[in-house]
């Protein structure tokens, strides 16, 4: 057995998920790269959306996708599935994506307040 961890692709977890899911995603992706640079870090479960650190986290599901997003305070939206607070100024927001148009101006807000956070 190795001890080398396993490699993960961004394409690994698109796998046998519907195509609408990757077009969110792509979507996601083009609009966060409107406000700067971002690398995508597959892991196991996920895949983190980096600037300096974690802006934001992409749970892929078989129609739709999960995206767990960093604040400074909570999101009032009924878009919000779950919010966590991890610290005084720093929550986690979770809003499920099902179509390449729910990446709205609202959405791009939210992202570029995560993207300016994680400078």
């Amino acid at each position: 057995m190795s001890n080398v961890p396993a490699e993960y692709t961004v394409g690994d977890h698109f796998a046998g998920k519907s195509p609408a899911v990757r077009a969110v995603y792509d979507r996601l992706l083009a609009a966060l790269t409107k406000i700067g640079p971002v690398q995508e870090e597959p892991k196991k479960t996920s895949i983190h959306l980096v600037r300096s650190s974690a802006l934001a986290g992409v749970e892929v599901r078989k129609d739709y996708l999960l995206l767990n997003l960093k604040s400074d305070a909570p999101i009032d939206s009924r878009r919000v599935t779950k919010a966590e607070q991890l610290s005084a100024r720093r929550f986690h927001q979770k809003v499920k994506l099902a179509s390449p148009a729910e990446v709205d101006a609202e959405l791009e807000q939210w992202l570029q307040a995560a993207y300016e956070l994680s400078g």
